[in-house]
């Protein structure tokens, strides 16, 4: 408790100090115009994302950017529909009006600005291989969660569990070696669980940057992967309240979905607020409904901060709460599901949406505070950030749980950018993270156990005409302290004091060698330690149909990625091509070796037999790559298509890595017809084809390949409050009948869930 008064008081004393710094309001003011035609663009939106700044411009395409800073150099952003989205480094100092020329493009605007590096930066001059995907794409993905939305990006793949629970996997890695970012801080939410998802609210997510690839340089341990990082809208410009009301439903598993969010900036105090709320039974695949596969979810969240001329200082706060069923059995040799007393569970059973025994009851608390202020023409930003994960399974009384596991989380992150000309931009940063893990039911996983590590970075990039040029350095260390347990006489826990520490560094480049063609590469060095499952597992693993056994004596991992890419974007096509080679040392995987396994007490007092699995290491290389063309040959018609491979390999005796994704390759046409009375509209129609998965470790078996078919349709209609949208969202149209390699119910002969059709409303007010 001390602990948290302590965070809350240090939170509490920056919001209030950073006060101080508003003196004098500073404006920044332009003019944004067609290229051709010289004509002013009314509604054209501007951003200064570093400084949460935004505005969009009046009838004669004119913008006043106000309560900015009177000194710095900051990236802007101009985005218009039909127009390509223009960006550039303004600096606060010079007063002169800037004018802004847009040039028409038939490509749909890109999320340009990458938020995950150091430096806000566009496409051009970051190294980075970074996929952006805005609002609109992931509403109108018609995913059940966060990462089901973003699955299909090339080279980005989920370990699911049914419609309920997605955790993502980026170039054949996943767990505890992608790192999740929710306002400005990592998630920590026992996330080495196979059934342990991402626990934010889907409806707060304005865009998702997906960092493929180390990035341990500026996110510490756990970022071995690569990193998804959430981003939440931009506050309204000043003097502006808005309000939005979203809702959906889907036919396979009968998601109700629906949020209600609200947002205002009074002359620089910002506010939003959001309740969101989402209910399925469970999901089904031919004739066929998974029972016990449902789940609800209740989330609040809400912003308060100020903007003002020394930067921001934003308070976000959230609790997350969700209950999800746990799937014990599959179907048995005719496709039919038994209750305990073997009877046969009908439809209209298995489709009720209160769960039963067992299920998870999670809640996840998160407060944060994010802040950017102006030191001369330098800025710090830090962000203090305190989470509690509570975590229930209940198994055998809805009263009291079996694995009750409690852990806070205390993470600080402070950068600070140096002043600079616009040609080098150095940048220095410490980060860290102090945890708590304690048990509060009767039946164990893990041990109780502390954790603190801190790490400290320097960063240097130098821009030039048509590119620029990165380097890093890093420094971490981290100790995790395991405690011991004797429990009815029984050693359940072995204690254990592990110390970890290394040094990662980077180097990337990103050239425009020749109009619109872009050159990137990378070579980095990532890091992480054991996660406290593999230190000292000990346990059944609910949900996961096995007995996990941790090695204390595991090493750190650490990896070393060269990877290439080439991009082109010119008026009528896109073009990516990118490959990776990833040599990771001491890799960690968890496997049942020799078949062995161990009998347990189930909840009725038999015996059952679980197989035991063991964390061991190796050294492990993945190599494979990423392509995409798209063809805009008209300006109503888009052709996209995209293509991911990767082969994991244990170095050991050449055999395959375990939970390794299928090559896969996405194709979608989009017509965008313009309709007077509607903005936007859109029909799309997509097949997702993915390959046999015949590369598998020895306690896999053979995925064999599919493919499935998808298709939307969707409108925007204008009021005076802003944009009405429709949207109807089909998936897996054929009902086709498949495993994915990566889904944990495989195991048991699930199948993926067939046919859902999702019908979506997004209404604004105020």
């Amino acid at each position: 408790m001390k602990k948290i008064k302590l965070l809350l008081a240090v939170m509490l004393y920056t919001f209030i100090t950073t006060t101080a710094f508003a003196t004098e309001l500073a404006e920044f003011k332009g003019k944004v115009i067609d290229a051709s035609t010289q004509e002013p663009l009314a509604g054209a939106t501007i951003y200064i994302t570093d400084l949460k700044a935004i505005t969009t411009t009046n009838s004669d395409g004119e913008f006043t950017l106000k309560n900015v800073p009177a000194k710095g150099r900051f990236l802007l952003e101009v985005r218009f529909i039909g127009y390509k989205t223009h960006s550039q480094m303004i600096d606060l100092a010079v007063p002169t009006k800037l004018n802004i020329t847009m040039q028409p493009s038939i490509i749909e605007s890109a999320e340009i600005v990458i938020t995950g590096s150091p430096f806000s930066s566009n496409n051009k001059t970051n190294s980075l291989s970074v996929v952006t995907v805005g609002k609109e794409k992931l509403t109108q993905a018609g995913g059940t969660n966060l990462i089901d939305a973003v699955a299909k990006v090339p080279g980005i793949s989920q370990v699911s569990t049914g419609g309920a629970i997605s955790k993502p996997v980026i170039r054949g890695l996943g767990y505890n070696r992608v790192l999740t970012m929710v306002d400005g801080a990592r998630e920590e939410a026992q996330q080495w669980g196979d059934e342990h998802g991402i626990e934010v609210d889907q409806f707060s997510a304005a865009r998702v940057e997906i960092l493929k690839g180390p990035a341990s340089l500026l996110y510490g341990s756990d970022a071995l992967g690569g990193v998804i990082n959430i981003i939440d809208d931009l506050v309204p410009a000043p003097g502006t309240h808005q309000g939005n009301f979203i809702s959906s439903y889907s036919t396979n598993n009968g998601l109700t979905a629906s949020s209600l969010m609200m947002q205002g900036n009074d002359n620089g105090f910002v506010y939003r607020g959001r309740a969101s709320y989402k209910n399925a039974y469970g999901f089904s695949y031919k004739n066929a409904v998974v029972p016990n596969s449902g789940f609800n979810e209740f989330n609040l969240n809400g912003m308060v901060g100020l903007n003002k001329s020394w930067g921001y200082s934003h308070l976000t706060f959230s609790r997350f709460n969700t209950n999800v069923g746990l799937v014990e059995e599959g179907p048995d040799d005719s496709g039919d599901y038994l209750d305990e007393d073997g009877n046969q569970i009908d439809r209209s059973t298995a489709q009720r949406r209160d769960l039963n025994l067992p299920f998870q009851n999670i809640n996840h608390y998160r407060a944060a505070l994010n802040s950017n202020v102006i030191l001369g023409k330098g800025q710090l930003r830090t962000t203090f950030a305190f989470q509690r994960n509570i975590r229930k399974e209940f198994e055998e009384s809805r009263a009291e749980p079996g694995l009750n596991l409690n852990l806070n989380s205390y993470t600080y992150d402070l950068k600070y950018y140096f002043p600079n000309a616009g040609k080098w931009e150095p940048a220095i940063g410490v980060q860290g993270m102090y945890q708590e893990n304690s048990n509060h039911g009767d039946e164990f996983l893990i041990p109780d156990y502390t954790s603190n590590n801190i790490g400290a970075f320097a960063y240097l990039k130098r821009n030039f005409e048509n590119g620029a040029i990165n380097i890093g350095a890093r420094y971490d260390y981290k100790k995790v302290d395991g405690e011991g347990l004797v429990f009815d006489g029984e050693e359940v826990f072995s204690a254990f004091n592990n110390k970890f520490s290394n040094v990662s560094g980077s180097l990337g480049f990103a050239f425009e060698v020749a109009k619109d063609l872009v050159i990137k590469g990378n070579a980095g060095s990532g890091f992480r330690a054991p996660n406290i499952a593999e230190l000292g597992a000990n346990g059944r693993h609910e949900g996961t149909f096995r007995y996990e056994i941790g090695n204390s004596n595991l090493k750190q991992e650490t990896s070393l990625q060269f990877d290439l890419g080439l991009e082109y974007t010119a008026h009528h096509i896109t073009f990516g091509l990118n490959g990776f080679a990833n040599r990771i040392f001491n890799y960690i995987y968890l496997g049942n070796f020799n078949n062995e396994s161990k009998e347990l007490e189930n909840e009725d007092g038999g015996l059952e037999t679980l197989p035991v699995y063991r964390f061991v290491q190796t050294k492990a290389d993945l190599i494979g790559g990423e392509a995409s063309v798209d063809f805009h040959l008209v300006k109503s018609l888009h052709f996209e298509n995209s293509f991911s491979y990767v082969k994991g390999i244990n170095r050991a005796d050449d055999s395959p890595l375990a939970f390794i994704p299928a090559a896969s390759l996405n194709n979608e046409l989009r017509f965008e017809p313009e309709i007077k009375g509607f903005d936007g509209a859109y029909i799309k129609i997509g097949v997702t084809n993915v390959f046999k998965q015949a590369r598998f470790d020895s306690f896999e078996t053979q995925t064999n390949g599919y493919t499935l078919l998808d298709a939307g349709i969707g409108t925007s209609i204008k009021t005076a409050k802003g944009k009405f949208n429709l949207w109807v969202t089909g998936q897996n149209l054929l009902n086709k009948e498949y495993y994915n390699h990566l889904s944990r119910y495989k195991l048991a002969n699930i199948y993926n869930p067939g046919r859902n059709v999702t019908f979506g409303i997004s209404l604004p007010f105020m």
